[in-house]
């Protein structure tokens, strides 16, 4: 693993984020190309409807990318860009953000992420997918 980033240190880096405060995401994996990010669903994360706001998936989405990205790159990175498809809305539960890299090389990552919900009697729904690239932000 060129990243060298254990979980310790990520958690500590999501626990520095102010924004999360908001979300409240928690680090649960990170090893070689993969990174495991879960919010609980609490009134909070809830549009009008009842449904999980898109923008709390999207945070997900966004954070995981670059974790999993940071795996091979280091922990100075930056999500370029990416792109979400809602699937299926969320409701109850847990949320879990599932990336993964696809492809990288020493300046770039290329990711995927897998976002479901795990609703309390355990059945799990995927909610949208995400693709991003995660950009070096430091050589070395």
């Amino acid at each position: 693993m060129t990243g060298e980033i254990t979980l310790e240190q990520g958690q500590a880096v999501l626990a520095a984020q102010p924004f999360n405060e908001h979300i409240g995401a928690r680090l649960t994996s990170l090893r070689d190309g993969e990174a495991v990010l879960e919010v609980d669903i609490e009134d909070r994360h809830r549009q009008q409807y009842g449904l999980v706001f898109g923008g709390v998936l999207a945070c997900l989405a966004d954070n995981s990318l670059a974790y999993a990205g940071g795996t091979r790159l280091g922990a100075s990175v930056l999500l370029g860009g990416f792109t979400i498809s809602y699937l299926r809305a969320a409701r109850d539960g847990t949320l879990r953000a599932h990336a993964r890299v696809a492809h990288s090389n020493s300046r770039q990552a290329v990711c995927t992420t897998e976002l479901t919900m795990v609703a309390p009697d355990g059945t799990t729904t995927v909610c949208a997918i995400a693709q991003g690239t995660v950009v070096a932000t430091a050589r070395g």
